[in-house]
């Protein structure tokens, strides 16, 4: 079979993959799993808190490392693959930056809401100028029409991104969804377009297929699926498929299959699977990163997480707004006694 390409793969599972474990990888953790997924040359390894440099919080769940533990823990062990970091302009600043640089990262993403694209000109250039390879993110994607994120795009691609992302924060698109976006970034963009997606609806695998014959040539995956809501497209799944339908990722499938069994797996204090809740996650088209902050509300409420992901659906919430979490169970709750009295 004549390759059909090469498809950069960057995984994410020491920076999105800490959201499933509470952000609390142990500088162990992360020698292994970034020292397993060089082995086996995987592009691109991604290293911060989930939310990104500056993420370790009251409000993001505070992580068992700083960024510059956990990036310095990474970068002693890789000696193939690049290191990089997520920065969301407002929780990581500038400062960051300066420190990733200083601890081994050159390559940043930055993500931003899909319609905010202009707030991250100033991280973008700054990216630039100390020698960083810029990627960005615009999250949410399913949430604009493809003109829309093609308006962004272009924005992102004028302060100096190499790379602009197509990111189904929510796991909410099918493929037909992730087809048109990819597609009109790739016909109206002169920079590579990639694609990140979540499995809350089981189309991960199957939507990251759908946006690399679309053109997208960097795809994002996680070690095991390890990812918030039911996880994010599993790394060793994701180089398979490619390899079976004609593409090169230059990653070693038995390494990364060997990674997720053996390392990540054990870290799981559940299984990544799509249950009632993190269906819900990608029906509502909830940012994934709110499901264990809504379990948490709707436990200590005593309502449904169903019924709160629903209505933050319908209130088109985005990252940054996590305490209209309790506030929206809050009202269930309230509404539920008004109903029994």
């Amino acid at each position: 079979m004549s390759s059909k390409g090469f498809i950069r793969i960057i995984d994410t599972t020491l920076r999105d993959g800490s959201h499933s474990i509470a952000h609390q990888f142990s500088a162990e953790n992360i020698r292994q799993i970034a020292q397993a997924l060089d082995k086996a040359h995987v592009d691109t390894v991604e290293v911060t808190h989930g939310d990104g440099l500056g993420g370790s919080s009251i409000q993001y769940g505070r992580g068992k490392l700083s960024d510059r533990e956990a990036l310095r823990a990474a970068h002693a062990v890789m000696r193939n693959s690049k290191l990089a970091v997520l920065l969301l302009p407002g929780i990581g600043v500038k400062e960051d930056l300066h420190m990733a640089y200083e601890e081994g990262a050159r390559a940043v993403r930055i993500a931003t809401h899909c319609t905010e694209a202009d707030i991250s000109a100033q991280h973008i250039q700054l990216a630039r100028e100390i020698g960083m390879e810029v990627l960005t993110f615009l999250m949410l994607s399913h949430m604009e029409a493809p003109e829309k994120l093609v308006e962004q795009g272009k924005l992102m691609e004028s302060y100096g991104a190499t790379t602009v992302y197509v990111v189904d924060s929510a796991g909410a698109m099918v493929p037909d969804q992730v087809r048109r976006r990819v597609s009109a970034l790739k016909t109206s963009l002169g920079c590579d377009v990639g694609f990140h997606a979540h499995n809350n609806l089981g189309l991960a695998i199957g939507n990251s297929l759908a946006a690399v014959e679309e053109g997208a040539t960097v795809v994002d995956g996680s070690l095991a699926g390890l990812g918030a809501g039911s996880g994010n497209t599993a790394t060793e799944v994701l180089v398979a498929v490619l390899h079976k339908s004609g593409y090169e990722t230059g990653v070693d499938l038995y390494g990364v299959m060997d990674a997720a069994e053996e390392i990540v797996r054990p870290l799981l204090k559940r299984p990544q699977i799509i249950d009632k809740a993190a269906l819900s996650l990608g029906y509502a088209g909830v940012y994934s990163s709110f499901l264990l902050h809504t379990f948490r509300a709707a436990e200590k409420l005593g309502v449904d997480p169903r019924d709160v992901l629903m209505e933050l659906g319908k209130r088109r919430v985005v990252g940054g707004q996590e305490d209209m979490i309790l506030a929206v169970a809050m009202e269930l709750k309230q509404e539920r006694e008004k109903s029994s009295r």
